[in-house]
């Protein structure tokens, strides 16, 4: 989970976008975007606070927001190749909760759509949503996968990367 898979740190239109949306707790949905990455340092510094372990550099995630209690979101570049946009979302929780949000950015766009931001899919299965309507335009105008249900969404992640939390808790000190 330390090797850097891209030094890409440009960030993407969707988030950039992301950035602009008005979101409230009444919407029900916990989660301030960032209008950039946050630095190297500070993701570095974050994940060794995260695990307790100063060996650790923050090369493989770039944070682009959180809850209202300090968890982070962070694209988690784990796919040699492949443009930040299609790597998967995850979210690490201020209390030590974490998994696996999405698959790629465009469908943590439908995820957002639909109400739930990423502390709620991971921490709240199942949780009831309502359809955010600047989310769901936002989605439209960047996704690049179809719509479908955050339930769907996060179980395919949850599939996927089913040794996410199980690695990094390996990584804790």
């Amino acid at each position: 989970m330390t090797e850097t898979i891209t030094d890409d740190r440009r960030f993407p239109p969707a988030l950039a976008d992301l950035a602009e949306v008005a979101l409230s707790y009444e919407d029900g949905i916990d989660f301030e975007p960032y209008e950039a990455f946050d630095a190297p340092e500070e993701t570095t510094d974050w994940i060794r606070s995260w695990t307790g372990n100063d060996t650790l550099d923050g090369g493989a995630y770039r944070v682009f927001g959180q809850d209202g209690t300090g968890g982070l979101a962070a694209l988690w570049c784990v796919r040699p190749g492949l443009p930040l946009a299609a790597q998967p979302v995850v979210f690490l929780g201020s209390e030590g909760e974490c998994g696996a949000v999405a698959g790629n950015l465009s469908d943590f766009l439908w995820v957002l759509a639909e109400g739930a931001g990423p502390k709620e899919v991971v921490e709240y299965p199942g949780l009831d949503t309502r359809p955010h309507a600047a989310l769901t335009a936002l989605a439209e105008r960047h996704a690049g996968t179809p719509r479908r249900p955050a339930a769907e969404i996060v179980a395919e992640a949850g599939r996927e990367f089913a040794t996410f939390r199980d690695d990094l808790y390996a990584l804790c000190r």
